[in-house]
């Protein structure tokens, strides 16, 4: 039995479709939808419609930008003889929040998966590949994610780059600050030997 009218129960269908909503709360945000103003729904509406519309891929990083170029990529202060290569734009945002790191990005959107059937030609690599070729790059950092994609995505790309005579360095894996050795698994830690420096 349906206890909800018709466009009521497919308000909570599209938002239960969103990653990470599950059926209660895609519920919980209909009913606070319907609770809204008139025109707070509009512009609600209107800001999901035209970021759909305005939203495209930078022709250089293909991070997402409303314009042609992104504002990392526009912005000479910038470094652009170093690139960090990153999955997914989120990750250019948690990038840019340490204000440590001056130089370009380049965004794969996505990684490696044989198991989910994404190849290299399924992300951004050829794009990568292209922009190497046409500008001077003197290192490349690959920050994918330390799982078994983003590690076989670093390999396939650091393979690639080596030829090339440019420069790949991997960003450091290991304990997060605050964590105790204890409560690590064995992947981490051999992670955190691996990348150790001199003090």
């Amino acid at each position: 039995m349906n206890y909800y009218s018709a466009s009521m129960a497919q308000l909570i269908e599209q938002f239960a479709k969103l990653p990470g909503i599950g059926r209660k709360t895609a519920q919980r945000l209909a009913f606070y939808v319907i609770g809204m103003s008139n025109q707070d729904v509009q512009c609600l509406a209107e800001a999901i419609v035209n970021a759909k519309k305005g939203v495209r891929y930078c022709k250089i990083c293909t991070n997402l930008t409303d314009r042609e170029i992104c504002n990392i990529c526009g912005d000479k202060r910038r470094d652009p003889m170093i690139i960090c290569v990153v999955e997914d734009p989120r990750d250019v945002v948690a990038m840019e929040k340490t204000k440590e790191f001056k130089g370009h990005y380049h965004v794969l959107h996505g990684a490696i998966s044989p198991l989910e059937g994404i190849g290299p030609e399924d992300i951004k690599i050829k794009e990568l590949l292209t922009r190497l070729s046409n500008d001077k790059v003197e290192e490349v950092i690959v920050a994918t994610n330390p799982n078994i994609e983003g590690e076989a995505t670093a390999m396939y790309i650091s393979k690639l780059l080596k030829p090339m005579g440019i420069r790949v360095t991997r960003i450091a894996h290991g304990i997060p600050v605050g964590g105790d050795l204890e409560y690590a698994d064995q992947i981490t830690l051999a992670k955190a030997l691996e990348g150790r420096r001199e003090m």
